[in-house]
């Protein structure tokens, strides 16, 4: 799949039912590749990429890119966000970064901070060419 692409590895997922839960006050320093959701409340300083659904709750941060499916963000993200198919900014939201998604959801008081390219069916193999985690 796409993400295990860009970081590499070639299991496919089998339980995006699963969920991986980083709790507040846990800091992880390096990139993050997961085959199922992930749901974040602690701070990542790295690359996250995700084979499903990514919630970032509102004590969630990432300094780093996110690659994933579907994401939901209530916390802080900064860097470049490369959703397949929803992106989800809440009301508590602050993203700093360029955003390319098929589908975008707004609420009102979120922070978006960048710019935002909106594509119908967003390929694996674009997102593969296109998704360059240079800091």
């Amino acid at each position: 799949m796409l993400r295990k692409d860009i970081f590499g590895g070639s299991q496919q997922p089998d339980n995006t039912d699963r969920t991986n839960r980083i709790i507040a006050g846990t800091e992880i320093n390096g990139d993050l590749t997961s085959d199922t959701n992930i749901h974040l409340e602690g701070e990542v300083n790295g690359n996250v990429s995700c084979a499903g659904r990514v919630i970032i709750g509102t004590s969630g941060k990432i300094n780093g890119n996110l690659v994933c499916v579907n994401a939901e963000i209530e916390g802080a993200m900064e860097g470049q966000l490369l959703v397949e198919n929803l992106l989800v900014l809440r009301s508590t939201a602050r993203i700093k970064g360029d955003i390319q998604t098929m589908k975008l959801h707004i609420e009102e008081g979120a922070f978006f901070e960048g710019a935002c390219v909106m594509r119908a069916g967003v390929s694996t193999q674009k997102l593969d060419a296109e998704a360059a985690f240079n800091d």
